[in-house]
């Protein structure tokens, strides 16, 4: 049975030592702070959880242990993308077997495919794999783009459960939850936001969560805006998110994720570890952070 998927999925942040080691006590003290707060998944080795600078072995370590502490409590979505098809095939499959209830498949980057190649890639790792496989859209970073009439075309796999995009445009958002409704007969595709400034408008009209980076911090935050979009209370959606503007631009002013992990090592839930070519957050940055960092009481 797929475990539901809505409201805020944390992308969450792969805690490392001072020398770039992985942290595993504290990924677990992380994920048990989030399901006390109310995040609805946890998302596992994405962009923020470093999947670029880790190895394979280690992102599959991180999976399985994250797959162990969340025992069940809520969805864990795998990071599972890459920009060699192959690769994602095997990273999907052995996420299946370690016992991921989803994947995630950022589309493949510095190789710049055309929407055949998209489709071809993508449908080729959910005739693969046997796990709900949600694509992953994000074209500042990949230097490609999944059109809508792509994305119609996968929705009709069976293993293809959803989409995170992280374009923020309004058009791509009604054109996706078009695609969501034409094939609600057979299923239902998710459709998330991945972009944190616009996600409470994205789910407003009609999104169904974000994959969100700012969970990493204020996760009760978000889970509650997730909820009133749910349950209809824009106004106190809207309210409650006007709160944290200013958090939003600070996450993105730098690379993520160094502001984010800069921040939970201020709010002592993780070490300053990072891995090049990341740096550690700007100085220029550090005391505009803190001061809206004490207005969030969040140190």
């Amino acid at each position: 049975m797929m475990q539901p998927l809505q409201g805020s999925l944390v992308a969450l942040v792969t805690p490392m030592l001072e020398d770039g080691s992985l942290d595993f006590n504290a990924l677990e003290a992380l994920i048990e702070w989030h399901i006390e707060s109310g995040t609805n998944g946890i998302v596992s080795v994405g962009t923020t959880g470093e999947s670029a600078t880790v190895s394979v072995s280690e992102h599959l370590k991180i999976i399985n242990k994250t797959i162990n502490f969340v025992n069940g409590r809520v969805p864990v979505i795998a990071g599972t993308g890459g920009n060699s098809t192959q690769e994602a095939i095997e990273l999907t499959q052995t996420a299946a077997e370690l016992g991921a209830d989803f994947a995630l498949l950022v589309t493949p980057y510095y190789n710049k495919p055309n929407q055949e190649g998209l489709f071809q890639h993508f449908i080729k790792i959910a005739n693969s794999a046997d796990i709900p496989q949600i694509l992953y859209n994000v074209p500042s970073r990949t230097a490609c783009d999944l059109m809508p009439e792509t994305v119609m075309r996968l929705a009709n796999h069976q293993n293809i459960v959803g989409i995170k995009e992280a374009l923020d445009s309004s058009e791509r958002l009604s054109e996706l939850i078009k695609i969501s409704q034409s094939i609600a007969d057979q299923k239902k595709f998710l459709v998330f936001s991945g972009d944190d400034p616009t996600f409470n408008s994205f789910m407003a009209n009609g999104g169904d969560g974000v994959i969100s980076v700012a969970a990493n911090v204020v996760p009760s935050y978000i889970s509650q805006i997730c909820s009133f979009n749910l349950s209809d209370q824009f106004d106190e959606a809207k309210e409650l998110n006007s709160i944290l503007e200013n958090l939003y631009e600070l996450l993105f002013v730098e690379s993520n994720p160094i502001p984010v992990k800069w921040m939970l090592n201020k709010m002592k839930r993780i070490q300053s570890g990072i891995r090049l070519p990341l740096v550690p957050y700007n100085e220029v940055f550090h005391e505009k952070t803190i001061n809206e960092m004490i207005k969030l009481k969040l140190i």
